[in-house]
């Protein structure tokens, strides 16, 4: 083995490997992370990837890339694992090797290597990806080497390790959870988040969180925003403070349209982050069926992510035709299953894609939400192509008589046969 790239956060785990990968197999290591929107965890990586015994540490900046193509396409399926995973680490997984497979490539590597455990699901994710990447690439997962485990049979282990090599890591022994972020969310598990019954709410573990605040602590008054909807993506956003974000996150706009700040995939992210973080919107914590087996406990913030699913949903309930949205949603529990899996560029997921693309042409329009300590409420929604007829849904008289309630009769004798039939049949 001459060259290896290896999949880098910088944290315990990543940090550990690429030393190791370096002292076992004598080969030169190229640290690759793909910024996918860790924002301050990637301070300082560079130095620390080469001072750790990288020869090079690449940072691919694919933020745009994840949002666009891995996010939003996500979203306008509507996935949802397990009725609450709105899948943030899932979805980056494939984004980050599919970098890690280009900069493999161009730099005539022998194999990538990650530090994905053997218990977890993203060790199937980034080598699934890999596989439909390139296929001939050579994978190196220490985790399920036998000697890799001996010298490190838990996280007490790499902690001594690192502390032994100067190696610094945020992990400690007595916070030894681990965390995942991207632009999406960020995830919290392992050490004392194991406990299922361990309360990771209380005023002792609020500082864990990064993209939230807790919703006690959410502000006292509610927040408005509007979305703007083309083809089942927001493009715009209409909210007040905007402006600071995206100073803040040195966003410049793509236009404006109606009052409606527009911007790329990454900005929505970006401002929809910031605006559901504030008021306390997108925690979740739930025990989950892993692919390899076993059942999990993850802590999840989502906080643009949970509004965007939210709106989106909006949105479709007002454009999208009845069986087209069953259909659809009859879909959502295998497409979730696909993401979370590390099927993502499988051709069943693909061909799903299309499908998904095909009933987004008409999710266009705009949605009203209200946000308040941690809750999202619907405060209205709009559309040029909506399916619903206030004349024909009315209470009231029907100007335009399309609908005749005499009719109804008929209909539910129809619905209403095979049912007597049924209770018939015993007497």
């Amino acid at each position: 083995m001459d060259k290896i790239v290896v999949a880098y956060s910088g944290g315990l785990d990543t940090s550990v490997l690429l030393l190791w990968l370096k002292q076992h197999y004598g080969a030169e290591v190229v640290a690759y992370c793909g910024d996918v929107g860790q924002d301050e965890e990637l301070d300082g990586l560079e130095e620390k990837a080469l001072n750790t015994g990288a020869s090079r540490c690449v940072i691919g900046d694919l933020k745009e890339d994840f949002a666009r193509n891995y996010i939003f396409p996500m979203f306008q399926a509507g996935a949802l694992y397990e009725g609450q995973y709105l899948l943030g680490t899932s979805i980056a997984r494939p984004c980050i090797t599919a970098g890690m497979v280009k900069i493999a490539q161009e730099e005539n590597a022998t194999g990538v290597a990650h530090g994905a455990t053997g218990k977890g699901n993203d060790q199937v994710r980034f080598e699934l990806s890999a596989a439909s990447l390139d296929p001939k690439i050579e994978i190196i997962a220490p985790w399920r080497m036998e000697v890799f485990r001996d010298q490190f049979p838990g996280r007490a282990e790499m902690i001594a390790y690192a502390a032994k090599e100067g190696i610094p890591v945020q992990a400690s022994a007595s916070k030894s959870y681990s965390m995942d972020r991207n632009l999406l969310h960020i995830s919290f598990e392992s050490g004392v988040l194991e406990d299922p019954w361990y309360d990771a709410t209380t005023e002792k573990d609020r500082s864990m969180y990064v993209m939230s605040v807790s919703p006690e602590d959410a502000p006292d008054k509610a927040e408005y925003v509007q979305m703007l909807f083309e083809n089942g993506n927001v493009i715009g956003i209409k909210a007040d403070g905007i402006d600071e974000i995206l100073n803040q996150f040195q966003i410049t706009p793509e236009g404006d349209r109606d009052g409606y700040t527009l911007l790329s995939p990454y900005g929505i992210m970006r401002i929809l982050n910031a605006l559901a973080g504030r008021n306390g919107v997108g925690r979740v914590d739930m025990v989950e069926n892993r692919f390899v087996g076993m059942k999990s406990r993850g802590i999840y913030e989502t906080p643009g992510g949970t509004i965007l699913f939210h709106a989106h949903r909006t949105m479709e309930s007002l454009t999208m035709d009845r069986e087209v949205m069953r259909l659809r949603d009859s879909l959502i529990p295998k497409y979730a299953e696909l993401v979370y899996n590390g099927f993502w560029f499988a051709p069943e997921r693909i061909a799903l894609q299309a499908m998904v693309t095909e009933t987004q042409k008409t999710v266009s329009g705009e949605v009203r939400v209200k946000l308040y300590k941690g809750n999202i409420m619907s405060t209205g929604v709009r559309s040029p192509l909506s399916l619903y007829n206030e004349q024909v849904a009315t209470m009231e008289a029907d100007p335009t008589n399309a609908y005749n309630q005499d009719d109804a009769s008929g209909f539910i004798r129809l619905n209403a046969l095979r049912l007597k039939s049924s209770a018939q049949q015993g007497s």
